[in-house]
């Protein structure tokens, strides 16, 4: 099954979009995280066709909440991308014909990947981000910080978004090693016309701090935590015409805070 977490604009308040993070529902152990399933999924093949389904259901929701609900007509559905499916030759077919069958324009498309996995042929990988930009999907590097990119090859990936890794923001405000560390990829974004993401963020002190350090979004349990089709539903239509975050919170019941 799917959840789905919100990304928020830390300059308005606002939902801008939403990551589709996949789950498993075992009919006796509950429900599965990834970290366990993912690994075996990779091992035995079965990433590709996963992978395929969740992009699939992902864009199909995102345009079945923007068909229903007008003020949703701007909101972008973030999809993970594991390797085997970067690295495969029928990605770009994929791609297309998941945008073809759900309708969903590709601007509210954005695919993440890991930093790692731009390093595995290097010039394959930018000729298929760049066939990703011209079809006006954005690409995201998940977890960046942990990984074992280049700077020296940073700068040559077309995309549009660094995430700040979790480990990074839910140290900063404890240790100014780690704030120096969320500022300067900040800093670096900036100057490479990327935006940034703040994983993790759990308080307003962390929300507060990545304002004053210019973060353009951020995703965490502050803001709300993964969440089924169902639940998203409700918040678009009690409260998402307003589009704060702040009524996120609130998405069990059919009370939302007025907008500031």
């Amino acid at each position: 099954v799917l959840y789905y977490q919100p990304i928020v604009d830390l300059k308005t308040n606002s939902v801008k979009g939403f990551e589709a993070l996949v789950r498993w529902q075992h009919p006796e152990r509950g429900m599965v995280s990834p970290a366990e399933f993912i690994p075996i999924a990779e091992e035995t093949g079965l990433i590709i066709p996963l992978g395929n389904w969740l992009m699939q259901l992902a864009c199909l929701t995102m345009k079945t909440w923007q068909s229903v609900f007008p003020h949703a007509a701007n909101l972008s559905i973030s999809v993970n991308l594991s390797a085997a499916q970067l690295h495969h030759s029928n990605l770009l077919e994929q791609v297309d014909l998941v945008l073809a069958h759900t309708e969903l324009a590709p601007q509210h498309l954005i695919l993440e990947i890991t930093e790692s996995m731009l390093m595995d042929d290097i010039e394959a990988n930018i000729a298929v981000l760049q066939a990703l930009r011209q079809r006006s999907i954005a690409v995201s590097i998940d977890d960046f910080g942990t990984g074992d990119s280049s700077l020296s090859y940073l700068y040559q990936f077309p995309i549009s978004y660094l995430k700040i890794d979790r480990s990074f923001v839910s140290q900063m405000l404890a240790s100014r090693n780690h704030r120096k560390i969320v500022e300067t990829i900040i800093t670096l974004a900036r100057q490479l016309n990327f935006q940034t993401v703040a994983e993790g963020i759990e308080t307003q002190d962390q929300v507060s701090t990545l304002q004053t350090l210019n973060c353009d979004f951020g995703q965490g349990y502050w803001f709300g935590k993964p969440q089924p089709a169902e639940a998203i539903e409700m918040w678009l239509r009690y409260c998402g015409q307003f589009a704060y975050a702040d009524s996120f919170t609130d998405i069990a019941t059919t009370h939302c805070p007025q907008p500031y």
